[in-house]
């Protein structure tokens, strides 16, 4: 068995990693911690993870988590770097936070408040770039991954297979998306209050700030060769979670418009988590709550030249906690779909 820890085990992202390894063949849960519930039974702070209720939450320190083989790391952005950087090379570490996610250091500056900590291999496996080349290829085999941000990855996937057929403009490309609330984490927020969320939308990060668009633009720019900038504004949607994601760009003037839908079903027909919808049926967040799936469907706005592509992720499955599990697979050389969930859960 591979033991695997989990730092930051009380928050939203860390009890869905632990219900991931639950159901996962060859992990084996050692230690899981946290830092203000620290000392709190797990079953205070996740009732629904039964079979590790009565496990005590541990402080977290680079004592504590040595000695396993893979490290999940899932803390608030700045807090990782520090402590993977204690943790022996030998030990995968799986990090859930931004830390590593960003290239550039001038745009990890411009858009968070701590130090630059450099760039891991970034975990979105499914990632077309240029020449047929896949993002998978850089994880086997590597000993630290940075997991993507949930809506870098519902966008990316959505958006990166036009970039890298060649079939996009790099300079007009607009995303509008909505969350579920716990995109923001479990940290008590006034806004995030049931009688504030219930029956409302509200958008926030507008006008650029908010702080996935420079991954966003990274991701599509890997893809296309060239620089991509994107417009993205986001949305609070009164449910739990998921994202639905709705992403335009425009079509280079000699592209076909009848040739952009197969350029999708090529770059995702492998795949065992990214389905192109049949032509006419639409993504939900309903059908992918609880799965490590990406649903898309692509339309052309024949008149405008505009792509359109929705997706629809949930958040802490696919866009956080399974992706960190499945680099975790592909990483140890196992199979990659092991322990994630394949189908949604409904009604």
């Amino acid at each position: 068995m591979i033991r695997a820890a989990v730092a930051g085990a009380s928050g939203y992202a860390g009890g869905e990693i632990l219900r991931l390894l639950l159901a996962h063949p060859q992990f084996e849960v050692g230690a899981i911690t946290a830092a203000s519930s620290a000392g709190e039974r797990l079953g205070v702070v996740h009732p629904h993870l039964v079979p590790l209720a009565d496990r005590v939450l541990e402080a977290t320190g680079v004592e504590t988590l040595s000695g396993h083989d893979v490290v999940f790391l899932a803390l608030p952005h700045g807090h990782s770097a520090a402590l993977a950087a204690q943790l022996p090379e030998a030990v995968v570490v799986i990090d859930c936070g931004a830390d590593f996610r960003l290239e550039s250091e001038s745009a990890w500056t411009s858009f968070y408040d701590t130090a630059y900590a450099g760039s891991w291999p970034y975990g979105l496996p499914e990632l077309p770039g240029p020449a047929g080349s896949v993002q998978r290829e850089r994880l086997e085999g590597a000993r630290r991954i940075a997991v993507p941000g949930c809506y870098p990855t519902g966008i990316s996937l959505a958006l990166a297979p036009g970039f890298a057929a060649g079939l996009l403009e790099p300079d007009d490309v607009v995303v509008v998306a909505a969350s579920g609330t716990s995109g923001a984490g479990k940290s008590l927020k006034p806004h995030l209050l049931g009688s504030e969320v219930m029956g409302s939308m509200s958008p926030y990060g507008v006008g650029g700030g908010h702080r996935h668009t420079p991954e966003i633009e990274q991701n599509l720019g890997r893809a296309a060769g060239e620089p991509v900038s994107v417009s993205f504004t986001p949305t609070l949607a009164p449910m739990p979670r998921g994202i639905l994601a709705t992403c335009t760009a425009r079509l280079r003037p000699e592209v076909d418009p009848a040739a952009v839908r197969e350029a999708w079903e090529k770059a995702y027909a492998a795949e065992p988590f990214v389905h192109v919808l049949p032509e006419g049926s639409w993504p939900t967040t309903a059908s992918v709550i609880g799965s490590n799936h990406v649903q898309l469907q692509v339309v052309v706005d024949e008149r405008l030249r505009r792509v359109v592509v929705v997706s629809a992720v949930d958040n802490l499955t696919k866009g956080t906690a399974g992706a960190a599990v499945q680099c975790a697979n592909i990483a140890l050389g196992l199979d990659e779909t092991l322990g994630l969930p394949v189908a949604g859960v409904a009604p």
